[in-house]
């Protein structure tokens, strides 16, 4: 027999949360301490990080936040959380259902990207040079995972994504103040490089790309960027989700009732003979 409880106690550990009647601490600050001290972002750093930000890396991290909040009903995660709203799922089961959409291909170029970055600055490291490094490691890239390049090209914005170039503006200005080192934004610039040549024609830095510079910067690993990315979206996902609720319908499908889908089966004549047992 245990006796002490303890192997009870001891069950589940964590260094994030320590609670007692009338006390709750995260990371071993106290919550009234935290509260109207810290702003969102800060508190997230915290939670996934361990420590405190300084104030120009929690702003840098709340600008890919911001940045990805919504991209309209035609991205797979906000209309899954409409069509879920139209059969009757409230707000947290319109948001679980749109989370699960945030998969490889609809929501994870942001952590694919960071992690090709990280295979360049590595091959910088060993001493490549920047563009070489980024075309080496993009063959890599296409022969071990897939011919697309996260985090470039977009199906809708050309010949830029708006929020792309906005994003590296914002990254250079953390470099020149030091709060990051502005390595990853110059791989990024590389890999954009490298892709325009090879097409001929812009392949520009999306969405995906530009956070992943920042998250990078900011020393975030791979899939921690996916985790954030869920989290700026879940802005969008509640928004349209509690709009929907308020604009009613029921039972709304990916397109309006006289829209219908096209039948690629068979078409066997006569009716199906009955099994003789």
């Amino acid at each position: 027999m245990s006796g002490s409880g303890k192997d009870v106690s001891d069950w589940w550990a964590t260094d994030i949360i320590d609670m007692t009647p009338g006390q709750i601490r995260f990371r071993g600050y106290q919550i009234e301490d935290l509260i109207g001290n810290v702003s969102f972002p800060q508190m997230i750093w915290l939670m996934t990080r361990g420590d405190l930000p300084t104030e120009g890396q929690a702003s840098l991290l709340e600008c890919a936040l911001v940045a990805a909040v919504d991209h309209g009903p035609q991205a797979p995660s906000i209309a899954a959380a409409r069509m879920a709203v139209t059969c009757g799922l409230g707000l947290n089961g319109a948001m679980a259902s749109a989370v699960n959409f945030l998969d490889d291909i609809h929501g994870g170029a942001g952590e694919q990207a960071v992690e090709l970055y990280g295979w360049i600055d590595n091959a910088i490291q060993q001493g490549l040079p920047l563009e070489d490094a980024a075309a080496q490691m993009i063959d890599r890239w296409q022969a071990e995972r897939t011919k697309y390049v996260p985090g470039f090209g977009h199906r809708f914005h050309k010949p830029e994504d708006p929020r792309a170039p906005r994003l590296l503006g914002l990254v250079d200005d953390a470099a020149s103040a030091s709060t990051v080192s502005g390595r990853f934004a110059g791989i990024g610039r590389a890999v954009q490089k490298v892709l325009n040549s090879r097409k001929g024609k812009p392949v520009p830095m999306n969405i995906d790309g530009a956070t992943a510079v920042i998250y990078a910067e900011l020393g975030f690993a791979g899939p921690l960027a996916r985790g954030l990315f869920c989290l700026s979206r879940s802005v969008g996902v509640i928004s349209h989700a509690w709009e929907q609720m308020n604009q009613g319908g029921r039972n709304k499908g990916p397109t309006p009732p006289s829209y219908r889908w096209t039948y690629t089966g068979p078409n066997p004549i006569g009716r199906p003979q009955r099994a003789v047992r």
